[in-house]
């Protein structure tokens, strides 16, 4: 994908060394599943005692922060570089689209951490967590050594399925400024028989937005990125990454969808209107 190179006028990044630090009070929010499935299909990590322990802490602000100016954040590697060219494209993307809706719009920041782990606004998160979002601090969080793991388990090396990834993340912070995402963790508080299910719902609604982004930038894709998405898509699918580590593919413990479900609304969002995404997660 033809991405411009990113802006420092319009992207907010930062690096932080990870490491130390208790983990603080409060919910974590969806991030905390995110770490949860993926540090236990990537790194051996209880899934379980993964999410208790992060929602067991207490909550801070991120700490261990380099002080390094957005054009350094941006330099320390190909994968960086990638990342913070796609978060300045997903800016000028969307804030049209909350500007036409009349909805109050705010970047996310982009933390490119590295080290045993980072500090966030919802609590601590180990190396091992891959990319999240944080509602508490607006952040997306990458660490970019997941993109080598991704290329092995989907056989693609290709950038756009990194950008699907941002992109992902970059959908639950839409989530978290229109309201959808507090709807969802009420309706989960509400009915805990149906957590899963919506969060399952949250995440594919994040993979919708991840397509409407690049269906507003067709312009910009070339051949094969389609195919490097609906890949990537597949290769994290829940079915998928159950087999992989070895467990009974068991739907009712989804988090994020089967393979052909987030293919499904990645293909959706394509299209490149955002209002198609609406109702995936139309919790009533």
């Amino acid at each position: 994908m033809r991405l411009n190179p990113f802006n420092t006028g319009n992207i907010r990044v930062r690096s932080s060394g990870g490491g130390g630090g208790g983990i603080g009070k409060g919910g974590v929010g969806c991030g905390a599943l995110v770490i949860a499935l993926l540090g236990a299909v990537f790194f051996g990590l209880d899934p379980v005692n993964t999410l208790s322990t992060m929602q067991g802490g207490q909550q801070g602000a991120p700490t261990s922060e380099d002080q390094l100016t957005e054009q350094e954040a941006c330099s320390q590697g190909p994968y960086a570089r990638e990342m913070c060219n796609a978060l300045g494209s997903l800016n000028q993307t969307w804030a049209p689209v909350f500007q036409q809706a009349g909805v109050p719009f705010q970047d996310p920041v982009l933390d490119l951490y590295r080290g045993n782990g980072v500090n966030t606004g919802c609590g601590s998160a180990p190396a091992a967590a891959g990319p999240f979002y944080c509602p508490a601090d607006q952040g997306i969080y990458i660490n970019t050594g997941f993109f080598d793991q991704l290329a092995q388990m989907s056989g693609d090396s290709g950038d756009f399925a990194r950008y699907y990834v941002i992109a992902h993340e970059y959908g639950h912070h839409i989530q978290a400024l229109t309201g959808i995402a507090d709807q969802i963790r009420s309706a989960q508080s509400q009915n805990r028989g149906r957590a899963n299910q919506l969060q399952v719902l949250m995440e594919l609604q994040a993979d919708c937005y991840a397509g409407v982004w690049a269906g507003k930038n067709r312009n910009l894709i070339e051949p094969g990125d389609i195919e490097e998405g609906m890949r990537a898509a597949s290769a994290i699918g829940d079915d998928v990454l159950m087999q992989r580590s070895g467990q009974r593919v068991n739907p009712e413990s989804f988090t994020h969808g089967s393979s052909a479900q987030r293919q499904q609304a990645l293909r959706l969002g394509l299209q490149g209107d955002d209002t198609q995404c609406d109702a995936i997660t139309n919790v009533g």
